[in-house]
């Protein structure tokens, strides 16, 4: 579910914030492709830890935020992070 070089960046992302659009995503993460975004939300979409919200406007705005279950996985994630940090070898 979290595999993959992108994922754990999107994820804090949308914990940081309530919801947001490709683009923020795209100027907040350096680096990461529109093809390689693209693709990790639809996969954690797929996966229920995100949520897409087409909001029917014209141009088309899209907004993605965190499900429940992407917020129950965020303190999972954050004390994985504490004890690389903690243990580094």
């Amino acid at each position: 579910m979290i595999g993959g070089r992108w994922k754990l960046p999107i994820l804090f992302r949308l914990y940081d914030k309530t919801a947001m659009r490709s683009s923020q995503l795209l100027r907040d993460i350096p680096g990461i492709s529109h093809k390689m975004l693209t693709q990790h939300l639809r996969e954690l979409e797929q996966d229920c830890l995100i949520d897409r919200r087409d909001l029917g406007e014209q141009p088309p705005h899209v907004e993605y935020r965190l499900t429940a279950k992407g917020n129950d996985l965020i303190p999972v994630l954050m004390a994985a992070r504490q004890f690389s940090e903690n243990y580094q070898t």
